[in-house]
């Protein structure tokens, strides 16, 4: 009885706060700027209501951005929002301004699993931003670095090749088995081995890149702390934090007792982050939290996208039996009498690529770009945008903009025999990996997993 009457009591606490918070911020949001289009807006919660149905937010997006137009104004709770949904706004925000909004919005998410934003992606723009992205491009993800791996790529590939043939006339998860591939792929290039909690770590990766991907309430109301904990976010963020930091903690301690010259020319990403750490030669000290968090980045990324993009492009093949016979009779003609799979084939396989290209132009795999935000007001296009907006690009809608892909909604990797367009952002209507500052440096590496 005194719990139930302690949890109205605080509910009613929560209530008047909000509405105070929402009141006072309502005020200061009736100033006569020249916004751009979008819908109306309900007094506390803006445009929240849209999103209250089942449909995918970049869907939602979508179709808002058909009726307002591709720069596109929404206010969520207490946050602005820009959303670009055509390659020509896109490019506004990501190469004419990219240093503009070159911020990261910070989130709950990321203030705890990134270590208060001590990651690569959602570092705030500055000199910590820009050594890790030189870390990265010079170190962890350069060509050289990503050939590297190519033996550890081809061994797991063989293995799972066998394993299906094993499997002949039995039904089998070919979804868990890739991301079990992908997993193991990604552990030894990071930590130089397969973890003993792999199926734990997988799940934990999974629930983290879940959280990630989805709307928070409390996300849109910074102002009131206590969300967090009343929706119970922040107890479950924590928990996979805890756990995550537990198994990469356990993980670079065995690497500090290896000696670097027992490592030999065989580094791993932990090994990379290490020495470079050590080395003495960095403006700003690579701590063992920034070292923990780079290591998250890449080991998320690297088992999520492939795995997602994989499962994607299987599907439109079955649902086109006559694009799946002619991958499969380019594969077969490539390794036929191969013992093995070997990477240096993979430049014959010009079909495959147009595969994995129109699978990433319909399923990319962020359907929305990690927000970005600028820290003064700004204009574009003749739009006045305010300071501490977030900037989200519908990278779905651009995929699918008729205005740029002829039959827009049809699985057609042809097009891109005639369409000569590349995946390091230089195209606006095809930018699965982001551009600018926001290009995923991984890229590289996802798109040798992918092949």
């Amino acid at each position: 009885m005194e719990f139930g009457f302690f949890f109205i009591l605080l509910s009613f606490f929560v209530l008047v706060l909000v509405i105070r918070k929402l009141t006072t911020f309502s005020k200061t949001c009736k100033s006569k700027l020249n916004l751009p289009p979008g819908p109306r807006k309900l007094p506390f919660i803006g445009s929240l209501h849209l999103f209250a149905g089942s449909n995918p937010p970049h869907r939602t997006l979508r179709d808002l951005a058909k009726k307002y137009g591709p720069l596109m104004h929404l206010q969520l709770g207490e946050v602005n929002i820009i959303v670009a949904s055509s390659s020509k706004t896109a490019q506004q925000f990501l190469k004419t301004h990219d240093l503009d909004f070159a911020s990261r919005s910070t989130v709950l998410m990321s203030e705890i699993c990134c270590y208060g934003n001590k990651d690569i992606v959602f570092a705030p723009y500055g000199e910590y931003w820009r050594q890790m992205r030189k870390i990265c491009t010079l170190e962890l993800l350069s060509a050289k670095r990503v050939e590297s791996f190519r033996p550890i790529r081809e061994e797991e590939m063989s293995d799972l090749c066998r394993w299906i043939v094993l499997q002949e006339g039995s039904p089998i998860n070919l979804t868990q088995k890739i991301c079990m591939t992908n997993y193991e792929i990604m552990a030894r290039a990071t930590f130089g081995k397969k973890t003993e909690e792999h199926v734990k770590f997988i799940a934990i990766v999974k629930e983290g890149m879940e959280f990630m991907s989805t709307f928070h309430v409390a996300d849109v109301y910074p102002s009131i702390k206590l969300l967090s904990s009343i929706t119970g976010l922040r107890r479950k963020v924590e928990k996979v934090h805890q756990e995550t930091d537990r198994i990469i903690e356990n993980i670079i301690e065995e690497h500090r007792r290896v000696d670097a010259a027992d490592r030999g020319s065989n580094e791993d990403l932990a090994d990379v982050l290490l020495r470079v750490g050590d080395s003495g030669s960095l403006e700003l000290p690579l701590t063992i939290e920034n070292i923990k968090a780079v290591l998250a980045d890449m080991f998320g990324g690297g088992i999520e996208a492939p795995t997602t993009t994989i499962d994607w492009a299987m599907a439109e093949m079955l649902k086109n039996p006559s694009i799946l016979v002619k991958a499969q009779d380019e594969v077969r003609q490539v390794f036929d009498g191969k013992r093995g799979v070997s990477e240096a084939y993979f430049d014959e396989l010009k079909y495959v690529k147009l595969v994995i290209k129109e699978t990433l132009r319909l399923h990319p795999p962020g359907a929305l770009l990690l927000p970005r935000e600028n820290k003064e007001r700004f204009e574009i296009n003749g739009y006045e945008i305010p300071a501490r907006t977030r900037v989200l690009v519908n990278v779905w809608a651009i995929g699918r903009d008729p205005e740029y892909w002829e039959d827009a909604e049809s699985f057609k990797p042809e097009r891109f025999l005639e369409k000569q367009v590349d995946f390091k952002g230089n195209c606006l209507e095809f930018i699965p990996f982001g551009a600018g500052g926001g290009f995923a440096l991984e890229s590289h590496l996802l798109l040798q997993m992918l092949s």
